[in-house]
């Protein structure tokens, strides 16, 4: 049965389960696949940072020095970079001065402290991704319900989503 809403249903699903799971400090992460310069899929785990204003768009904080910037290339630029660098925790603003990520480590010792000014604006090698998801699927293990979600435009241009529940 498909059923047709202008709403997003499942960011209401997404928003109930992380609210359901807050108590869980890894409910907030998730996979985020690509396929490499090199034809290979890859997959990384990320941190959902919530969705950008009003809109469905999901956003996630990452460092522009990662592979995973190099695998997405070909996605536009993202806008509101400097919002999400303030919604960071410093801690986690921190990070983007240590080492490159995804090289070997030299030494087994922790970085070093670094300095940030906490009223410093991004540094460069911080990178805001804005996911702008036309398929989401859905599925709930304890329901055993599966659904796709598909996007697509109505005549104003404005987005719809058809769901289809589907075999688990």
């Amino acid at each position: 049965m498909q059923e047709m809403n202008t709403a997003t249903p499942w960011k209401q699903l997404l928003l109930h389960a992380l609210e359901a799971n807050s108590h869980l400090k890894h409910s907030l992460f998730f996979q985020l696949a690509s396929v490499g310069a090199n034809g290979k899929p890859a997959n990384r785990t990320v941190v959902f940072r919530g969705f950008q204003d009003e809109t469905d768009k999901i956003q996630i904080n990452t460092d522009c020095r990662t592979r995973k910037i190099e695998d997405l290339k070909h996605c536009p630029f993202a806008e509101q970079r400097e919002k999400s660098w303030f919604a960071s925790s410093f801690k986690s603003r921190l990070q983007y001065l240590g080492p490159d990520p995804g090289i070997p480590s030299i030494t087994e010792e922790l970085p070093k402290d670094f300095s940030l000014d906490p009223s410093a604006g991004p540094v460069d090698a911080f990178c805001l991704l804005v996911l702008d998801p036309d398929q989401v699927d859905y599925l709930n293990l304890k329901t055993n319900t599966r659904l796709t979600y598909r996007c697509h435009r109505n005549l104003n241009g404005e987005k719809c989503w058809t769901p289809e529940r589907i075999n688990p």
